[in-house]
């Protein structure tokens, strides 16, 4: 989207490179690093390290939909690893810029999801399939590694080897 600023904008360091990505609506933990192996050990759907979200739904899931997403979902013509679900109250996080939809009458709830693979739009798109669109997405953390104690547009560093050990 040519309106929106990117990391490159934002951090004026050479060969910076994220783990994963966060599309423009999602929020949350973003690891980066100028360590190509690190990067792979983190982001690679082959080393099987799990992302966890927090994700508010329009509606309640049914718990055979959960199942469901927890088994593997088809979406399109792939169908998703298994992926560990729950529900979790509202997790009372910091203030959102750009509210959410918001519609009277149909409830949202929370689920704490985590994936160790990283389609584009995943999550969204596994929500929906099970008629719950996401509406908030949060990436909490990444393996052992989580926004625990981190404000949004904070940072914290960590020498190589903190991460993979």
């Amino acid at each position: 989207h040519p309106k929106l600023k990117t990391l490159k904008e934002f951090i004026p360091l050479l060969n910076i490179y994220p783990v994963g990505r966060l599309d423009a609506d999602s929020e949350g933990l973003l690891i980066l690093t100028d360590n190509g192996k690190l990067q792979n050990e983190l982001a690679s759907p082959t080393k099987k390290v799990f992302k966890k979200y927090w994700v508010q739904v329009e509606n309640i899931p049914k718990e055979s939909d959960l199942k469901e997403l927890e088994t593997g979902i088809k979406i399109k013509d792939y169908l998703t690893k298994p992926a560990k679900l729950r529900f979790i109250e509202d997790p009372k996080i910091w203030h959102r810029e750009k509210p959410i939809r918001e519609r009277k009458k149909i409830p949202t709830s929370w689920l704490e999801i985590q994936i160790c693979e990283g389609k584009n739009r995943q999550i969204r798109k596994m929500t929906a399939a099970i008629n719950c669109p996401t509406l908030r997405l949060i990436r909490v953390a990444i393996g052992n590694y989580s926004i625990e104690g981190i404000n949004p547009g904070e940072y914290m560093n960590f020498a190589d080897h903190d991460l993979i050990t």
